[in-house]
């Protein structure tokens, strides 16, 4: 295993009958797990869409509320190792179906918060829930079907992001819109509790084959190069694209797009995310560095543009279909840089890792944009976040001309 551009072999918990190509029933245990992943990170960037009125209901500026965001992401990075070592004797599928019904309980929480710290403390138990799920469900398309459908698989259950932005915050938004914020919540709630039905039904018994201790996250960061530089795609990428898109809704209204446009766009921008998520799967396989810089470029233009070329609904557009369409290749992408530069015992570590990693970087972007836009103004934060992808397409490149694993 020399270089990054390839696919790993599967655990060997399938024994070596395994077949070829995935059945039926392997991929509707993909797309159980990918409706969890839709419903946690539907959870966690639903405020997005719903900053203004909860801001206004409860009395707070736009950019405390994006504290809604900022403290889910803070828990979550410290979730995600604790629930990897605390777990690893616990068959997989269980503890997928526990953090399905911990989210569904943190959103009921949610709607029915009477002041903005209830509601704080909820997300807590969101964050705690996102940390856990990421960091088992983010390599369990190894333990799910052979190993060439990894790739798609993999894209598949991370297809569950781009399913959250292109269906759950457009259409949480909308509910929100019309029945008010602690409804969108309260539907997301009966969601969660589908996904655990889902994956309590059609996931097999996965029991643990991690090796994962406290002293092993460490050694696992020292002792690969790669995962180091995986580490610094996953801050410069995930905090550029929240410390801007935390605010989309009030950038979108002071460039002169009407409130009750912003789901509109943001079924634009989700569109374009699935769409390039489920296209990834043929692409990260063999070109994921040129991805990766891709990527970078895209995000990195339509927050640009956003900045300067948006002021009707038609350029609004667009731009988001760009931007979009970047962040569509993100988690497939980073994922897979991390699986490859692990030994296939070691994904857990690694997956954990990137889960606290994107979690702090959610958090570090949405707390930094929310100072930006208290202080600056909403167009700042786009300059900021387009800064921060430019190093994403300098590492990419280099990597394309050093060993994966030095």
């Amino acid at each position: 295993m020399t270089t990054l551009d390839r696919t790993l072999s599967p655990t060997d918990t399938r024994g070596p009958a395994a077949p070829e190509r995935a059945t039926p029933r392997q991929w509707l245990a993909v797309a159980a797990v990918s409706l969890g992943v839709f419903v946690v990170m539907t959870s966690e960037v639903l405020p997005v869409g719903l900053l203004t009125p909860i801001s206004g209901e409860l009395g707070v500026s736009e950019g405390t509320a994006g504290l809604m965001v900022t403290v889910p992401g803070l828990v979550a990075a410290i979730a995600a190792p604790l629930s990897v070592v605390l777990s690893r004797r616990l068959d997989r599928r269980l503890v997928l179906i526990a953090l399905a019904v911990l989210v569904a309980g943190a959103n009921i929480g949610a709607a029915t918060a009477t002041g903005f710290g209830p509601l704080l403390a909820a997300r807590v138990l969101v964050g705690v829930s996102i940390g856990a799920f990421w960091a088992v469900a983010g390599g369990i398309a190894l333990r799910l079907v052979p190993a060439r459908d990894v790739p798609r698989a993999t894209a598949a259950v991370y297809g569950g992001i781009g399913a959250a932005t292109v269906l759950g915050v457009p259409l949480g938004t909308l509910i929100g819109d019309h029945f008010g914020w602690r409804a969108a919540l309260v539907a997301l709630t009966g969601l969660a509790l589908v996904a655990m039905a889902a994956i309590a039904v059609l996931v097999p018994k996965l029991p643990s084959n991690s090796q994962v201790s406290f002293a092993s996250l460490p050694k696992v960061v020292r002792g690969s190069k790669a995962v180091r530089t995986g580490l610094a795609l996953t801050f410069f990428i995930v905090t550029g694209h929240f410390i801007a898109y935390t605010f989309i809704s009030p950038i979108l209204q002071a460039n002169g797009l009407a409130a009750s446009q912003v789901s509109g766009l943001l079924l634009a921008f989700g569109a374009a995310a699935l769409v390039a998520t489920v296209a990834s799967g043929s692409l990260i396989g063999r070109h994921l560095r040129a991805t990766l810089a891709v990527l970078g470029v895209a995000m990195a233009l339509g927050m640009a543009l956003m900045a300067f070329a948006v002021g009707d609904l038609f350029s609004a557009t667009a731009v988001l279909l760009l931007w979009g369409a970047g962040y569509g290749l993100v988690s497939p992408a980073v994922q897979t840089w991390y699986m490859n530069a692990v030994e296939p015992g070691e994904v857990e570590i690694a997956t954990s890792l990137n889960t606290v990693m994107f979690n702090l970087s959610i958090a570090a972007g949405s707390f930094a944009g929310g100072f930006a836009v208290d202080r600056s103004g909403p167009d700042t934060v786009l300059w900021i976040g387009a800064a921060l992808l430019v190093p994403v397409v300098v590492i990419a490149l280099r990597a394309a001309r050093r060993p994966a694993r030095a």
